[in-house]
């Protein structure tokens, strides 16, 4: 039997009476395992939230773009893209031309970003799930087709059933003088409405259309592009592909992952998360620092105990043993029923959703929340350190207390 343990049992389990010290353990293990569900539910929901993000990019962006380092086009000859598809791990290859452009439908007009792109862009399949009305179409029989962003068609009144009413685009003419009055100042180009997507309200200003109807509204050479947007093959390795690929180009062009993309974004929510995670570790801190005092009184409280031990033969290291065992009933406890507590909450909210955004305009309902597994592994580091620190010096002053 493991005596130092079996003593601690003793102490917090078994008292005959509640003093005010067994209510200050009590409330140190709660004060511990709120702080613990405290912080794993709230890990949990950033998490969520950065792979909501990525679900998202994932559903408009490539998986790796190639843009100019200097200036916003450049040229890309049928040479090169060869050498570019030819790289192991390339799938789909989209030549884009994308600039700001003014759209102007029945009597409404707005600011669009026009995104010219190849015909294979649909084989991606990237909007199938986007869709809100219509189809996704670019070309066919000739005609010309765009499929704009819900914000679009909100601002423009556009109904994709009406055929007979274009979507004009409008884009000023290179070397002519600005003026609304002049008709020669802007190229236009006429396209008809195939459908809506809806992402979310950073793509909301988008409108895409064929890329020789992008080339020609910007006055671009038939090779030139403001960049080059690249699909994966499954199972391929981003930063081999993308190594690869700053090979063939050389130091010119810029090639970008995904994430690479949205770094601002993925670094803003680990700050956030880093700094909520501190702050709530701080709680635990304050949870740990009563066990600190529980366990000073304790050891006062139970002087005469100590003394007994000592004479039956105990040893410094038994009784250090004793309190730091109290110390870590008390603290970890708690820890464990706040980390049950926490992930029941997230297996709860990620089933059923029962915490809302509180937004109509929001893309999903509830708050998106993700389990990992390092987050309660140093969870738990966290909360036992702080009971080693908080729990030796009452411990150490127990075994020194030997007359």
């Amino acid at each position: 039997m493991n005596l130092p343990a079996w003593i601690a049992r003793r102490y917090f389990f078994s008292r005959k009476k509640r003093s005010f010290i067994s209510w200050l353990s009590i409330l140190s293990m709660l004060g511990v395992g709120v702080g613990t569900m405290a912080l794993v539910v709230v890990l949990s929901v950033f998490n969520g939230m950065d792979e909501l993000n990525r679900q998202i990019f994932k559903t408009f962006e490539a998986d790796i773009t190639i843009s100019p380092k200097q200036g916003k086009r450049f040229l890309a000859p049928p040479a090169l893209l060869t050498r570019l598809q030819q790289v192991s791990g390339v799938h789909l290859l989209t030549s884009v031309a994308q600039d700001n452009a003014l759209g102007r439908y029945a009597n409404g007009t707005t600011v669009v970003k026009l995104k010219g792109v190849d015909d294979n862009y649909l084989q991606r399949q990237q909007l199938d799930s986007a869709l809100l009305e219509g189809k996704l179409l670019l070309r066919r029989n000739g005609v010309n087709y765009a499929i704009v962003a819900e914000g679009v068609r909100n601002d423009l009144s556009i109904s994709p059933v009406d055929i007979l009413t274009p979507l004009e685009i409008l884009y000023p003419q290179s070397g002519q003088s600005f003026s609304v009055l002049n008709p020669d100042a802007f190229n236009r180009e006429l396209l008809t409405v195939a459908g809506v997507f809806f992402i979310e309200s950073r793509y909301d200003n988008f409108v895409l259309a064929p890329l020789a109807v992008a080339r020609s509204l910007f006055s671009y050479k038939p090779d030139e592009v403001t960049s080059l947007e690249i699909q994966l093959q499954p199972g391929a390795k981003e930063q081999v592909v993308k190594q690869a690929l700053q090979a063939v180009l050389g130091d010119k062009l810029l090639v970008q992952t995904r994430d690479d993309l949205n770094v601002d974004l993925y670094r803003a929510i680990y700050i956030e998360k880093l700094f909520v995670a501190l702050t709530l570790s701080f709680i635990i801190l304050v949870a740990s620092i009563n066990i600190f005092f529980s366990l000073s009184m304790l050891v006062i409280e139970k002087k005469s105990d100590i003394q007994i031990l000592f004479a039956l033969g105990a040893t410094k290291s038994m009784v250090r043993r004793i309190f730091l065992t109290e110390g870590a009933i008390i603290a970890l406890t708690g820890a464990f029923t706040g980390l049950v507590l926490g992930v029941f909450i997230c297996l709860a909210q990620g089933q059923y959703g029962f915490i809302r955004m509180g937004t109509v305009s929001s893309i999903i309902d509830a708050y998106p929340v993700r389990l990992d597994v390092r987050d309660i592994a140093l969870t738990s580091i966290l909360v036992v350190l702080m009971t080693v620190l908080t729990s030796w010096f009452p411990a150490q002053r127990a075994a020194n207390s030997q007359q």
